[in-house]
């Protein structure tokens, strides 16, 4: 009977899934795969009751869920303590040793760059897939979890009952790369990293579309209340006959090691090597493989005293330097970049990357055809860190930082005690121009929705826009001007820029782009003065007297407002309706008592900018980095590898998301 059918169809497709991810050996073609789904589909829409979450038929997702359950891990999900240093490393494998009181053999296996995630198997069948959470629970993603083609949704009878497997989510770099030219071809923000795409894929609410993203796994550890495994080794060898993608040995991703120097010498192949592999990687794992003495160290309350990761340091790439170009920003500063032969990095292929400044071409000496060393600072932007002499070519031109705007050819000028050099000329040099406007519209200031940047280039070009008040005067014929406006493109833009006139007082006065006053610098002015126009009486030793403002930012706000034209701006601005007064928020408090907060990760119950803000309201501060004068990391799912070491090592106090909702009473 066709019941009957749809459940052979079921374990016919699970068997061709296992061959072609897990073996590598397809037995069908793709065409007769697709037309078996195909069936199975039309079958189980002829049999509702026989629903199976597990069906080869969710691979293809499909469903939409409004939010994920946190779920307690069974276990805890200790985060391993990491190390930089060979010689630390060494000081722990010694100490290892020392507790186990006998010769122990290690296991030493990349450190995937990705997401977290524990499957339970209940009579082999999958039933949760959490992340790691706060360690102690976690989001349920299953929906989205059964959408990865590699990882099984149900075991093979050898296989225990009861089973939680444990790994990394990532993404290869092919796949990172193609949804990153998908989402660029869309006029979407691109992802700065593997890591971060695949965080943001796995909380997506649409399961077709994680599944179109084409995620992957690696799973590296295993437990069962059913079946003990006497060794790492064992346990990894049993979930790869189970169908479970693990680390291969054939490829040296895992390897088992006598001695540190065999562990040493794993490391210095992959500190190598890392950018020969499919995927991210920051570093190592170094284990104990015996299940029994791993479980006679026991963990400290945050980690296990059987296994440390090893961070490698930035990974850097050689490349041909073929030239140097120049960037005017929206303040008139002159950035020069540097033109590369592509080379990948970290993730990403890497095509240009940040000079600074006129003196760090001066002290790099760079010559065009230098062979430069590049990283990425905090793993995101590309710098370039040295020169290799031994390569420059004999004729290789100096390279000579610019005399004027490349733009509008006005002579630069750098101000006394600054590092960048500035064109001067600020309302007719077109790139600043432009830059202010986007910068007013931005999603952070006004908020305009419906006016991106390539419209405001048209704006800018056809002379329509020069000030930000500009835009509010613009009629509907003047709309009509631009390409590719019609009725809907001009009707979204006028409502965009109404619903701005609802945004706060800090925020216009960040919009307004004045030099060196950012979100954080507007909120504490604006709190301070509470109007536009005690502020813009405000004197230096006053504006010094506002916290974390110093002299130049002093002067800065200064120089804006003594410039007619801006007064002339604020007037007009005020005359459209957009807020000059701060209002406290609904709910503002000063719990946090003036504490400084790092955020770093993925938060459940709060977005980047929304965790930010709350912390704010309730009376803490944000700062960018870690440092002896924070006094919290807040610290969400994927935690930013450079700031939770720094952390570790300057003692600062880790704080979870729940715990951080419990402070402020925000625990509904």
């Amino acid at each position: 009977m066709s019941l009957d059918r749809l459940y052979a169809l079921r374990a016919e497709l699970h068997e061709h899934n296992r061959r072609y991810y897990i073996e590598d050996q397809p037995s069908i073609s793709d065409q007769a795969f697709d037309s078996l789904l195909r069936e199975l589909q039309e079958l189980e829409a002829q049999f509702p009751d026989a629903f199976d979450p597990n069906s080869p038929s969710q691979r293809v997702g499909g469903t939409v869920v409004k939010s994920f359950e946190a779920v307690a891990h069974k276990r805890p999900m200790l985060s391993l303590s990491n190390s930089y240093s060979a010689e630390e490393l060494g000081e722990f494998v010694e100490r290892a040793e020392a507790s186990a009181g006998e010769a122990v053999t290690w296991s030493a296996e990349l450190k995937y760059d990705g997401v977290a995630i524990s499957l339970w198997y209940q009579n082999r069948q999958l039933v949760r897939a959490l992340t790691r959470g706060d360690g102690e629970k976690g989001d349920d993603v299953s929906v989205n979890i059964r959408t990865i083609s590699s990882l099984p949704l149900t075991l093979p009878p050898d296989a225990p009952e009861e089973l939680e497997v444990r790994g990394e989510v990532v993404y290869t770099f092919e796949k990172f790369e193609a949804l990153n030219a998908r989402r660029a071809a869309a006029g979407q923000d691109t992802f700065a990293n593997p890591r971060n795409a695949a965080s943001g894929t796995l909380k997506m609410q649409d399961s077709a579309e994680v599944a179109r993203r084409g995620l992957s796994a690696c799973m590296y550890a295993v437990f069962s209340e059913d079946r003990q495994f006497s060794s790492h080794r064992e346990a990894l060898d049993a979930i790869t006959a189970w169908g479970f993608p693990t680390p291969s040995r054939e490829q040296r991703w895992v390897q088992s090691c006598s001695d540190v120097t065999e562990i040493q010498a794993f490391l210095q192949h992959w500190d190598s090597e890392r950018q020969h592999l499919p995927f991210a990687i920051d570093g190592a794992v170094v284990k104990i493989e015996s299940t029994a003495v791993q479980q006679r160290l026991g963990s400290t309350a945050k980690s296990p005293r059987w296994a440390m990761a090893y961070k490698f340091n930035a990974e850097k790439a050689l490349t041909p330097l073929h030239d140097v170009i120049y960037q005017v920003g929206r303040t008139g500063a002159i950035t020069p970049v540097a033109v590369l032969e592509p080379v990948w990095l970290s993730g990403t292929v890497v095509k240009r990357a940040s000079i600074h400044n006129a003196d760090q071409i001066a002290k790099l000496d760079l010559h065009l055809g230098d062979f430069v060393s590049v990283e990425k600072g905090g793993e995101i932007i590309p710098k370039i860190t040295e020169v290799d002499l031994s390569k420059r070519p004999a004729d290789a031109p100096v390279v000579t930082f610019l005399t004027h705007c490349p733009d509008c050819g006005t002579a630069l000028q750098r101000r006394e005690g600054e590092a960048q050099h500035f064109c001067p000329n600020a309302y007719g040099c077109a790139p600043q121009v432009k830059g202010r406007i986007e910068h007013f519209v931005h999603r952070k200031a006004m908020d305009v929705e419906g006016i991106g940047s390539e419209t405001v280039d048209q704006l800018v070009d056809l002379g329509l826009v020069h000030r930000p008040a500009d835009l509010y005067d613009l009629t509907w014929d003047q709309w009509a001007r631009l390409d590719k406006f019609k009725d809907k493109s001009i009707q979204n833009a006028l409502e965009g820029l109404a619903r701005s006139k609802d945004i706060p007082f800090e925020r216009v006065l960040f919009a307004l782009g004045v030099r060196h006053v950012g979100e954080t610098v507007a909120k504490k002015l604006a709190k301070h003065y509470a109007h536009i126009d005690a502020l813009v009486s405000a004197s230096q030793a006053s504006l010094e007297n506002v916290g974390d403002i110093g002299p130049m930012i002093a002067q800065s706000v200064l120089e804006y407002f003594a410039d007619l034209a801006n007064l002339h701006e604020l007037d007009r601005l005020k005359a459209h309706g957009l807020h000059m007064k701060f209002q406290a928020a609904e709910g503002a408090s000063d719990i946090l008592g003036g504490q400084t907060f790092v955020i770093s990760g993925v938060f459940t119950h709060f977005t980047r900018d929304g965790i930010k803000t709350a912390v704010e309201q309730n009376g803490g501060r944000i700062a960018s980095s870690v440092s002896s004068k924070t006094h919290y990391l807040l610290a969400g799912e994927g935690v930013g590898p450079s700031k939770r070491a720094k952390a570790e090592q300057l003692g600062v106090k880790w704080l979870t998301e729940e715990e951080f909702r419990t402070w402020i009473g925000s625990t509904d």
